[in-house]
């Protein structure tokens, strides 16, 4: 009798679970509301390259040291 009974709450239980779900959500989800990433500027290409012509002028220099 208390497998009869243990079956039927777990059944009404589950019923329950299942008929708690939501029904027809629609989500809408934009990961690229912003235009783009951002390595597709231009001015991001601009400033990395004025940034690697500085250093590689200032590597390239040297330290100023002379060896006469």
């Amino acid at each position: 009798m208390k497998k009869v009974i243990f079956s039927f709450i777990a059944a009404l239980f589950g019923t329950m679970v299942a008929l708690a779900q939501d029904g027809d959500k629609k989500v809408d989800i934009n990961v690229n509301s912003n235009g783009g990433a951002w390595y597709t500027s231009p001015w991001v290409w601009v400033v990395g390259a004025a940034v690697f012509i500085l250093l590689l002028v200032a590597l390239t220099r040297g330290s100023g040291r002379r060896s006469d």
